[in-house]
């Protein structure tokens, strides 16, 4: 009998023990200040390490230490909500986060490991930045300015092996950088540079190499302040007759 005892007295020690070491590595609930969690250029992205599909290896707790599942929300010290996400086993599917003044961050939407739809806002409430992940890489990307201005797109193909656009914008709205695919087959792009009072400053084409980089390739025209242009020519990045 008295054996029986000492076994079972042993098996709820070590199970206390065991259990209090597992909740010692359990987050504990806490409250967060907007300067903790916001990053001046990327935002609020503490919860991305959530996201499988965009290469996040991060788990999330919840306060019993198991793999949180449903809805979660996390708040500001002043009460007000921080983020609001569903989950499954511990990674994050659907969420909004939200600054201090109520105003949403950003939305993401991560359906599968493959794909991830990612929304960011100003404080403002005007756009940020929109990215499309496929397979861990983003497949599309746009950002803007403060006042809704666009700043910066590209798209690339579905397997992510080339550009089909890119495009970069001055603050005043004006184009800076313009490249779009005209030639799929042998990859071949028309590029434009603009000055930012929209004078074209130079155009010519592009192909991708071997080694994944966009070259100056054929006649490429360089147009000086009064529009007066010049002619070079490139063969492999290489000017070859000017």
């Amino acid at each position: 009998m008295n054996r029986i005892v000492h076994i079972t007295s042993f098996i709820l020690f070590a199970g206390s023990f065991y259990a209090q070491r597992f909740a010692d590595q359990v987050p504990q609930i806490k409250r967060y200040h907007q300067n903790e969690v916001l990053d001046s250029i990327e935002g609020i992205s503490i919860y991305d390490k959530l996201l499988e599909s965009i290469g996040g290896d991060s788990i999330n707790y919840n306060k019993a230490g198991y793999n949180m599942q449903g809805w979660n929300e996390d708040y500001y010290v002043n009460g007000k909500l921080l983020h609001r996400g569903y989950y499954r086993d511990g990674k994050a599917v659907i969420f909004k986060n939200f600054y201090e003044n109520g105003q949403c961050e950003r939305t993401v939407i991560n359906p599968d490991p493959l794909r991830c739809n990612i929304d960011v806002f100003y404080e403002n409430g005007k756009q940020k930045r929109q990215i499309t992940y496929y397979n861990g890489l983003p497949q599309k990307k746009y950002e803007y300015y403060n006042n809704g201005l666009p700043k910066y797109a590209e798209e690339n193909e579905k397997e992510l092996k080339y550009l089909t656009v890119k495009k970069s914008w001055y603050s005043n709205g004006q184009i800076q950088n313009s490249i779009e695919l005209k030639d799929g087959k042998i990859k071949k792009y028309d590029q434009k540079l603009y000055s930012e009072n929209g004078q074209l400053l130079e155009e010519g084409t592009l192909v991708l190499n071997e080694r994944g980089d966009y070259i100056k390739d054929g006649a490429w025209i360089i147009y000086d302040k009064s529009g007066k242009k010049k002619v070079l020519k490139y063969k492999e990045g290489i000017v070859t007759d000017k």
